[in-house]
């Protein structure tokens, strides 16, 4: 396991880095953008960008620096005016950044993703080789949700979740979250017995130690939940992060002991395992025997028809699904070989009886070891 100092060096060291920033760290109180704080985090990244570092922007504020405009007080409850809001709101955002950006001789370029485009393994690599081709052209790729065509039904919901998605694209060596506290506290800051954590060693058992709540400024989606839960899956891609407020930003990239710098794990999955196990937002379930799902907690087995009991749910063959045991836990979570309406004619057979009964195509496992991820 890496130390705090270890840690902190390698961000510093990254070549690759995602930064995410929240709607409060851009906006005043009223909700319009604050040009200074575009301003000031602009002149950070560009500076870092411009001594070679390929720099990755997740920005939110398109929805609260459109309602300002549109004359609404407060962020808007309504799906269908935050759509609005954002239409208007993220080319007043891209404004700022490409002036700002360009100001210092680097370039820009706007991507906007719904959560569509991390779940489809076609869509995600064409997400993928965009981002990766932007850097190559040393470009700062700015990322944001797209708030004006996605629903709640189908939406990342926070952008913190969108970063650590986006590091995993880009293979980031760094992901550093900014947000309005200057770090994960044992307790909300404004209590007299919160601590600021400086080192987690390990994300998975944070929130068993710590009283985290959801955003309170009003102008953002998200909270300190939602900022561990990214954090969670950076490291446990083997990317390190920091959690700072975007006034320490330039020390957390220059490897400062500012904010909360948490541990990656030691072993890096590929880029595909990491799309099934993160991105990929289950279509239907498999049920497996209790056979099948300890051979499968194994860690090398795939789930063959012999061992499953239902499916439920109507996905295509290559659709993610969720892999349970009898009691209706998700043990795992696969690639689908089969189109659902094909799978129960399979069920509790074996690789020689689906050969001789339903032919050689079916003679496969309904989700391979290579597609399948332990949960």
């Amino acid at each position: 396991m890496q130390t705090e100092h270890e840690v902190r060096a390698a961000v510093a060291a990254a070549q690759t880095v995602v930064v995410k920033v929240g709607s409060s760290s851009l906006t005043k109180p009223s909700g319009h953008l604050d040009v200074d704080k575009v301003g000031a985090l602009v002149q950070v990244l560009a500076q870092h960008a411009k001594r070679g570092t390929r720099m990755v922007l997740v920005s939110s504020g398109a929805i609260a620096a459109g309602f300002g405009p549109l004359g609404f007080d407060a962020r808007p409850d309504d799906v269908s005016t935050q759509q609005a809001a954002a239409s208007v709101g993220q080319g007043v955002l891209m404004q700022h950044y490409e002036t700002g950006f360009a100001r210092y001789g680097v370039r820009v370029g706007q991507i906007l993703l719904t959560a569509d485009d991390t779940m489809h393994a076609s869509r995600y690599r064409n997400a993928q080789r965009t981002l990766r081709r932007l850097l190559d052209l040393n470009v700062v790729p700015i990322v944001n949700e797209n708030d004006a065509l996605a629903t709640n039904e189908i939406r990342f919901g926070d952008n913190d979740h969108l970063s650590a998605l986006v590091a995993n694209l880009v293979r980031a060596d760094a992901l550093v979250l900014l947000t309005d506290v200057d770090g994960l506290y044992t307790a909300p800051p404004s209590k007299p017995e919160a601590k600021r954590v400086g080192f987690v060693a390990d994300a998975n058992e944070i929130l068993d130690n710590v009283a985290v709540g959801g955003s309170s400024s009003g102008v953002g989606s998200g909270g300190m939940v939602t900022k561990l839960e990214a954090a969670r899956i950076a490291v446990n891609s083997g990317i390190p992060v920091v959690l700072t407020s975007a006034d320490n930003i330039e020390g957390a990239l220059d490897g400062r002991p500012t904010g909360t710098a948490f541990a990656p794990s030691a072993h890096r999955d590929s880029s595909r395992r990491l799309w099934i196990g993160f991105a990929a937002n289950p279509r239907g379930s498999l049920v497996g025997d209790e056979g099948a799902i300890k051979a499968i907690l194994g860690g090398k087995a795939s789930l063959l028809a012999a061992g499953v009991l239902e499916v439920h749910g109507e996905f295509s063959a290559g659709d993610p699904v969720w892999i349970d045991d009898e009691n209706g836990n998700h043990i795992a979570k696969g690639l689908s070989g089969f189109d659902s309406d094909e799978i129960p004619h399979t069920l509790g057979r074996d690789t020689s009886q689906l050969k001789r009964l339903l032919g050689e195509e079916y003679a496969h496992p309904l989700v391979h070891r290579d597609d399948l991820v332990l949960l």
